[in-house]
């Protein structure tokens, strides 16, 4: 199976993001930056990327009781997932597939959603133990409960100057909206 060493530093970044601190936003952050990078060299595991994209923003939503937003990018992720792919960067695929299908069986729709940690099944050891020393450089406890993150975590998108963030999603609608009436 082919393996994608050495594992990405915003890899173990967000990793260690996910099950220390829980700061599923920043999660985001971080994976979403590196999704785009990845997407420009197109990259064989871009696809992984985006799917822990979309699991981060999963995760917070659900936490902060957004169900329809949380079920909305499951669904996406769900379709998403490639196991195979997964696998060769370090995670166990297979599980997580059946963890996402599961969750979204259980959560059967927006109403039905509900917060937990989800861990992600991490298969390489090496892996794992590099997220878990970042982990600690944050001073976070490894898959520390989620539901006593505090209300700066909880709340992140309220305290975060995205500026940055919105222009450029602006200016990209505006872009498809220019190429759409062009074709």
């Amino acid at each position: 199976m082919k393996k994608a060493y050495p594992y990405p530093a915003e890899f173990v970044a967000f990793l260690a993001e996910y099950h220390g601190t829980r700061d599923y936003f920043e999660c985001h952050e971080i994976m979403e930056e590196f999704w785009k990078r990845e997407r420009e060299k197109g990259g064989r595991h871009v696809g992984c990327w985006l799917v822990l994209t979309r699991l981060s923003v999963v995760q917070y939503h659900a936490r902060r009781g957004n169900g329809r937003g949380a079920f909305k990018l499951l669904s996406k992720a769900n379709a998403e997932i490639d196991g195979v792919l997964m696998s060769e960067i370090g995670l166990d695929g297979e599980r997580l597939t059946a963890m996402m299908r599961e969750r979204l069986a259980a959560w059967g729709q927006p109403e039905g959603v509900r917060y937990d940690d989800f861990n992600l099944p991490i298969r390489e050891p090496a892996l794992r133990e590099a997220a878990r020393r970042r982990s600690a450089e944050l001073g976070a406890a490894w898959q520390a409960d989620g539901m006593a993150a505090g209300e700066d975590v909880v709340h992140r998108h309220a305290t975060r100057d995205r500026t940055e963030v919105e222009e450029a999603r602006a200016a990209s609608a505006q872009r498809k909206a220019l190429d759409r009436r062009q074709a």
